[in-house]
């Protein structure tokens, strides 16, 4: 049969058979040539812990902080990024130090340093991370202030190698005080503790006081020792007592970082009152008893792999690890400068069960975030509370605004 004689049909099944062919002949050519190509190995993103060992309290403690705060909150991360670098060819080590009493916290860092991690979630007070920062800054580290509060690291010490997971002091005041000038509890008894936290936190109380239009009708020191920590009643309840006498306010507001007193005061004032503050009603970035926009799944997974509830720590250094997971993923890059450097852009934002992402300001590389309004087994608010507005955002209702700022990055 003559090509001209065969019909349309038999034709377009003779081509069809001719791109088969020619496609199994293709493959069978490229096949020695695709097994011959090892896969690329991942890019590795080194990220490193710095924290100190938790001593063990003398006797039974009830508020007792567990050996593995802030390490399990970051080995969790770790997990979670490596999901993620199945998919885009990156793999992410983790080393963490863990540092004795009288450990140099500087000279573990370079040791991280040394072998490669230049991203560094650190757990320290803020003299010591201060000192890790400058240590390392040579060498182009990037810190995570994963613990460390104090609002000076975010003003006149702010270091331009620091990104802030912890909120500052002035952040959890401002979430309290938008609650208590929402619930149009205005009137404020301020009791401040002896130790130099409580003094720090006591100062941001009042700049909250004074920013959300509260009025602190007193304001004393508490000198009755550290009570919270004794089990027994005793004698000085009735000191305490008279102390809380004849205040006309609405709120009692603790400043007792250490956890000394506050828990204390609670139920014992002469008059009925609400305590918030660091115990009673506190503000924090996390709580055991969050579960909405998908934080069961965290709280769950946090759960089964370490036996216990996730604490604030935690979140903040899983926040940290998230973040250099979420920059590695987006620059593709393992690179510490490139990922601090996408940290500071308007591009960068990480889904972390708040309801909204989390940003970093750029005047002091502080963390946005919600802060949850609690008391001790349930949520009772999120700051930003409904109606405190910001020409950015309403997280940045929340701290040191851009204009109020003292950071000057060198």
């Amino acid at each position: 049969m003559t090509l001209a004689s065969r019909s349309p049909g038999a034709m377009l099944i003779d081509a069809f058979r001719i791109l088969l062919l020619a496609a199994g002949a293709a493959g069978a050519l490229a096949m020695p040539a695709a097994a011959q190509a090892p896969a690329a190995p991942p890019v590795e993103v080194k990220i490193g812990l710095l924290r100190r060992a938790v001593p063990p309290p003398p006797l039974y403690d009830l508020l007792a902080v567990p050996e593995d705060e802030a390490l399990a909150g970051a080995e969790l991360a770790v997990k979670d990024n490596a999901t993620t670098g199945q998919f885009t060819g990156q793999a992410f080590a983790f080393e963490a130090a863990t540092l004795e009493e009288d450990d140099d916290p500087v000279a573990a860092a370079r040791t991280l340093v040394a072998g490669g991690t230049r991203l560094l979630v650190v757990d320290l007070p803020a003299d010591q991370l201060l000192a890790v920062a400058d240590g390392v800054k040579d060498a182009g580290a990037v810190i995570f202030n994963a613990g460390a509060t104090d609002d000076a690291l975010r003003q006149e010490q702010c270091r331009a190698n620091v990104f802030h997971v912890a909120p500052s002091r002035a952040m959890l005041a401002d979430a309290l005080a938008q609650f208590l000038s929402a619930k149009r509890w205005t009137r404020l008894f301020l009791v401040e503790g002896p130790q130099p936290a409580d003094q720090l936190y006591a100062a941001a109380l009042r700049r909250s006081a004074k920013k959300f239009g509260l009025k602190i009708v007193a304001d004393k020191p508490w000198t009755f020792g550290p009570l919270g920590r004794e089990r027994a009643d005793s004698i000085t309840r009735s000191d305490a007592l008279v102390f809380s006498r004849g205040v006309d306010a609405d709120v009692l507001v603790v400043a007792d970082e250490a956890n000394d007193f506050g828990n204390y005061i609670l139920f014992r004032t002469f008059e009925p009152r609400l305590v918030v503050g660091t115990q009673g009603l506190v503000a924090a970035t996390w709580h055991p008893a969050q579960d909405a926009w998908g934080s069961a799944q965290l709280q769950s997974r946090f759960l089964r792999g370490t036996g216990r509830t996730m604490r604030p720590a935690d979140y903040q250094a899983w926040v940290a690890v998230r973040m250099v997971g979420e920059a590695a993923t987006r620059t593709k890059k393992a690179d510490a400068q490139a990922i601090a450097g996408f940290l500071r852009t308007p591009d960068f934002s990480l889904a972390a069960f708040k309801g909204v992402p989390l940003s970093v300001r750029p005047w002091d590389q502080q963390v946005r975030q919600p802060l949850l309004i609690a008391q001790p087994l349930g949520i009772v608010s999120v700051a930003p509370e409904a109606g405190f507005l910001h020409q950015r955002t309403p997280l940045d209702t929340l701290g040191t605004d851009e204009r109020e700022s003292g950071c000057h990055f060198k």
